[in-house]
C-alpha cells in the first residue's frame, strides 16, 4: 500500500508540473507574438510619420541610395527591426534590406493599410516568417501616398520562448520534488497508520468486520474521542431500542439518563457490569481503543436472570416442601397414635384443623383477589412463608378485581416484593409481612409492609439502583435487579415505586400503577329500572 499510495502521489504531482507548465507556455507564447506585432506596429508607426519619408516618396524614384531608403534604413538598424519597406499606392518598394528588392512590387497584398487600417498579423514573406506591422502612409495634406510595412523576425520571439523555458522546467521540477518528499511523507504516515497492510487486506478486514458485526449475538457500539457513536451493529440496536439515528450523538442524547448511559460514556468502571435497558438486563463491558474512543459490548442476560430467579424460586419451594414434608410426617404419626389410641373424635378434629387453615388461606385470598394469577402467586406465597416461620397476611383493604391489563406485570412486581420482605425478616421474632393491593378507580395501589430492619433514609433511592444489593450474590450471577425491575415496570406504566418506614418499624413499599385495569363493562338495566353496574368482564386487555 505504501509503494501504490508513493507512486500515485508522484504520478500526480508530475501530472500537475506538466500539465501547469504546459498551461503557461501557451499563453506564454502568444503574449510574445502580440509583443513582438505591437513592436512592429510601433516602429511602422513612427516611421510613417517621418516628414522626410512622405517627401521622398512624392519628389524621388525609388532607387538603393535615395533618401526614402537611407530613412528607412536607419531607422531599421536603430529599432532592430527584421525590415521596414516604404511602399507607394502601386504597391512598388521604396525601401528594403535587400536593396535589388526596390522598386518590386511587394509580396503581400498592402490594401489594408492603404485604406487607411492599421494591421497587426504574423506572417510569411520574402525573408521568412515574421511579426509584422502595417501603416498608411500620409502626405502633408493627410492624403494616402502609400503605406509602411516592419517586421520583426518570428526566430527571435521563438528564442525568446525557448530561452523561458528551462526556467519554468526548474521551477517544474522543484515543484515535482517538493510534491514527491510530501507524497513519501504521506505515504509513509499511511502506512503507519494502516500497518502496513496491503489494499486487498484492508478490502478482506472490511468485509470479515461486516460480516462479524452483523453474525455475532453481542452487542457491539463503537464510540470515537469525543464520545459520539460512530458504530452500532444490528444487535445493539435491538437491546439498546436505537436506531441509525443515533449514530453520531452521544449516549446521553441517543438514550437519555441512566445507567445504561453511564456504562457507554465510562462514566461506570468495571467489567461485566449489569445494567436493565427497557425490560432487558444487559452485561455491558467497556474497552478503550488507542485513538481515544472505546468499543463496548453487551450481552442479553434477561432470559438467563429469569432462570435465575426461577431457581431461586424452586429451591425456595424445594426447601419449603421438604419442610413440609417433615410437618406432614409428624401429623400422620400423631393421627396414627390417635386411632391406635381410638381417639377417633380427636382424630376427626386433628384432621379437620389440619385441612381447614389451608383451606381458610385459599379462601381468603381468592375472595379479596379475583386475579387468579395473582391469588395463586400469593396462596403459594404463603405457603413458603409459613414453612420460613414468617406470616404472610393479606389486608383486610385488599380488593382486587379481575380486570388487570397486565397481570404478568403486576405478579412480577409483586413477587420481588415479597420475596425480598421475607428475606428481610426471615429468623426474626414475630416475623410478619403484610401485602395490601387496592383500586383507585382504574389505578392499582400494592403496599408490602415488614416487621424487619427496615431501610436507612440515606438507601432508599439507592436500593432502586441497578447492581446495587445487600444480599450476597446467588450461584447464578449477580443481585440488584429486582427492585430495579419494580421501578422500571411501574415508571413505564407512568406510575412510581418508593419506599418508607412501615408502621411500628421495617420497611413499607408503595407501588402505584396508574391505569392498570380496563373499564368495567355495564350490563344493560331491566325495562322500567334504573342502570345498575352489572358483572366484570373477564377478558383482558393485553
Amino acid at each position: 500500500m505504501f509503494s501504490q499510495v508513493l507512486l500515485m502521489q508522484v504520478a500526480i504531482a508530475a501530472g500537475v508540473a506538466v500539465l501547469a507548465t504546459g498551461l503557461f507556455l501557451a499563453p506564454l507564447s502568444k503574449q510574445l507574438d502580440q509583443e513582438a506585432e505591437r513592436r512592429a506596429l510601433s516602429i511602422a508607426q513612427t516611421t510613417a510619420q517621418d516628414p522626410q519619408i512622405a517627401e521622398g516618396v512624392l519628389t524621388t524614384p525609388p532607387t538603393a541610395d535615395g533618401p526614402v531608403q537611407r530613412e528607412a534604413e536607419r531607422i531599421r538598424r536603430a529599432t532592430h527591426a527584421e525590415y521596414i519597406v516604404v511602399l507607394d499606392r502601386h504597391w512598388l518598394r521604396w525601401s528594403h534590406p535587400v536593396t535589388s528588392q526596390i522598386g518590386d512590387q511587394v509580396s503581400t497584398s498592402p490594401e489594408d493599410a492603404l485604406q487607411g487600417k492599421e494591421v497587426m498579423e504574423i506572417d510569411q514573406g520574402t525573408l521568412g516568417r515574421s511579426a509584422r506591422g502595417k501603416v498608411p502612409l500620409y502626405d502633408a495634406r493627410h492624403r494616402i501616398i502609400g503605406a509602411v510595412s516592419v517586421g520583426i523576425a518570428y526566430d527571435s520571439v521563438r528564442a525568446r520562448l525557448i530561452s523561458a523555458i528551462p526556467g519554468l522546467f526548474a521551477y517544474a521540477g522543484g515543484a515535482l520534488a517538493v510534491g514527491a518528499l510530501a507524497a513519501w511523507l504521506i505515504s509513509r504516515r499511511v502506512q503507519r497508520q494502516t500497518r502496513d497492510l496491503a489494499f486487498s487486506d484492508i478490502s478482506a478486514l472490511l468485509a470479515e468486520r461486516e460480516a462479524m458485526l452483523h453474525g455475532i449475538r453481542e452487542g457491539v457500539v463503537a464510540l470515537d474521542r469525543g464520545g459520539r457513536v460512530r458504530l452500532l451493529n444490528d444487535e445493539a440496536r435491538r437491546l439498546l431500542g436505537i436506531g441509525d439515528e443515533a449514530v453520531g450523538q452521544t449516549p446521553d442524547e441517543a438514550l437519555g439518563a441512566g445507567r445504561t448511559t453511564d456504562v457507554l460514556a465510562g462514566r461506570v468502571p468495571g467489567t461485566d457490569l449489569l445494567t436493565v435497558r427497557g425490560q432487558r438486563v444487559l452485561v455491558a463491558n467497556r474497552m478503550p481503543t488507542d485513538d481515544g474512543g472505546a468499543v463496548a459490548t453487551l450481552r442479553d442476560r434477561t432470559e438467563l436472570e429469569q432462570l435465575g430467579r426461577e431457581l431461586d424460586s424452586t429451591r425456595g419451594l424445594i426447601d419449603a416442601l421438604r419442610a413440609q414434608d417433615h410437618e406432614h410426617a409428624n401429623r400422620m404419626h400423631t393421627l396414627l397414635g390417635l386411632l391406635e389410641l381410638e381417639m377417633y373424635d380427636d382424630a376427626v378434629e386433628f384432621v379437620g384443623e389440619v385441612v381447614g387453615d389451608h383451606r381458610v388461606t385459599a379462601e381468603q385470598v381468592t375472595e379479596k383477589i379475583q386475579d387468579p394469577l395473582l391469588a395463586a402467586l400469593l396462596v403459594g406465597k404463603a405457603t413458603v412463608a409459613a414453612e420460613r416461620g414468617v406470616a404472610l397476611w393479606v389486608s383486610e383493604r385488599t380488593r382486587l378485581p379481575d380486570r388487570l391489563i397486565d397481570p404478568r406485570g403486576l405478579v412480577t412486581v409483586v413477587g420481588n416484593l415479597v420475596d425480598n420482605a421475607l428475606d428481610a425478616v426471615a429468623g426474626t421474632l414475630h416475623a410478619r409481612v403484610e401485602v395490601e393491593l387496592r383500586t383507585e378507580g382504574r389505578t392499582v395501589v400494592l403496599k408490602v409492609c415488614d416487621t424487619g430492619p427496615g431501610i436507612p433514609a440515606d438507601q432508599r433511592e439507592l436500593i432502586f439502583t441497578e447492581g446495587w444489593s445487600t444480599k450476597k450474590p446467588p450461584a447464578h450471577g449477580k443481585r440488584g435487579l429486582g427492585l430495579s425491575l419494580v421501578r422500571r415496570l411501574a415508571e413505564r406504566q407512568g406510575g412510581s415505586a418508593t419506599v418508607g418506614e412501615a408502621d411500628g418499624g421495617g420497611a413499607e413499599f408503595t407501588v402505584v400503577l396508574p391505569e392498570a385495569l380496563t373499564e368495567p363493562e355495564l350490563e344493560p338495566a331491566a325495562l322500567g329500572e334504573s342502570s345498575e353496574p352489572a358483572a366484570v368482564a373477564e377478558e383482558e386487555t393485553r
